[in-house]
C-alpha cells in the first residue's frame, strides 16, 4: 500500500477518540463534525472509516459496522486541467535535471508522480522504449510505450533511480514537495498531477481510444478515462463551426 494512502488513513482515524471501540452514535457525530469539509475529502475520509471497520469485523473485533447508516457524499467529476504547453516549456527550461526528468515523466509517459519517483532503469527497455510500471494505486504492473525522444531525455543510464540519475530512489512524498516547491518558484500555477492531464487530454484526441489511453495510464476502469473524451474539444469545435454556416 503506498505510503501516502497509509498516512491518510491514520490520520482519519485518529480523528475519531478510540475508533475500535466507537458506538454508532459516535461515529455520527464525527461525521457531523466534517459537515464543513468538502465533499471529496468527506467521501474518501468514510471511505478510510469504513475500510477499517470491514478489517474489524473480518477479524472479530467487532461484529458492527458502525458507519453503515451514513451515506458518502457525492462527488462531481471534475474536468482534467491539463498543464499549458508554454508551462511546460518553461519547466523544462528551469527546473535542474532530476525534477526535469521527473516533469518528462509526468506530461510525456503519462506516470503519477509516485510511479515516476520509484522508476528506475532496470524498468526501461530503451530497445523497444517500454517502460514497465507498477501500478501505485492497483498493484499490478502495465507496460507504457514511450517516444525515443523521452528516452533521449532521461539520459544518461546511470542505474539505478532514473529521476535522480542513479542510486536509490525517492519517495513519491519527497519528489512531491520537492515539484510542488519547484513549480511555484518557477512562477508557474499548475501541480505534476497536471502533467498527467496533458498527457491523457492529448493521448485522446490523437487516437480517439479511451481503452488504450486508459492501459498506458494504468486506469482500472474506462470511466475514468472517459473524463478526457469530455474535454477533448474536437467534436465542439465542429459543432461551433456548423452552426455559423
Amino acid at each position: 500500500m503506498p505510503r501516502n494512502t497509509i498516512l491518510r488513513r491514520t490520520t482519519v482515524l485518529r480523528s475519531i477518540s478510540d475508533p475500535l471501540s466507537a458506538t454508532r452514535e459516535d461515529v455520527e457525530a464525527w461525521w457531523d463534525s466534517r459537515a464543513d469539509r468538502s465533499p471529496a475529502t468527506r467521501s474518501n475520509d468514510l471511505a478510510c472509516l469504513r475500510g477499517y471497520y470491514r478489517w474489524c469485523k473480518r477479524w472479530e473485533h467487532r461484529d458492527d459496522d458502525p458507519t453503515e447508516r451514513l451515506d458518502a457524499p457525492k462527488v462531481a467529476k471534475g474536468l482534467p486541467r491539463p498543464i499549458s504547453k508554454p508551462d511546460l516549456r518553461h519547466l523544462l527550461d528551469t527546473l535542474p535535471p532530476d525534477l526535469r526528468r521527473a516533469v518528462c515523466l509526468g506530461a510525456y509517459a503519462g506516470l503519477r508522480v509516485s510511479e515516476a519517483a520509484a522508476l528506475r532503469w532496470d524498468d526501461i527497455d530503451t530497445e523497444t522504449n517500454v517502460l514497465r510500471i507498477m501500478d501505485s494505486k492497483g498493484g499490478k504492473s502495465r507496460l507504457v510505450k514511450v517516444s525515443p525522444m523521452l528516452i533521449d531525455e532521461l539520459l544518461p543510464i546511470a542505474g539505478g533511480s532514473v529521476v535522480a540519475g542513479g542510486g536509490e530512489c525517492a519517495t513519491a512524498a519527497q519528489l512531491q514537495r520537492r515539484m510542488n516547491r519547484a513549480i511555484q518558484a518557477a512562477g508557474v500555477d499548475a501541480t505534476f498531477h497536471q502533467l498527467r492531464h496533458r498527457y491523457g487530454t492529448v493521448a485522446y484526441q490523437a487516437t480517439g481510444d479511451l481503452l488504450a489511453v486508459g492501459r498506458q495510464m494504468g486506469h482500472a476502469s474506462p470511466v475514468t478515462t472517459a473524463v478526457y473524451a469530455q474535454a477533448s474539444d474536437d467534436v465542439a469545435a465542429k459543432i461551433a463551426a456548423a452552426v455559423v454556416r
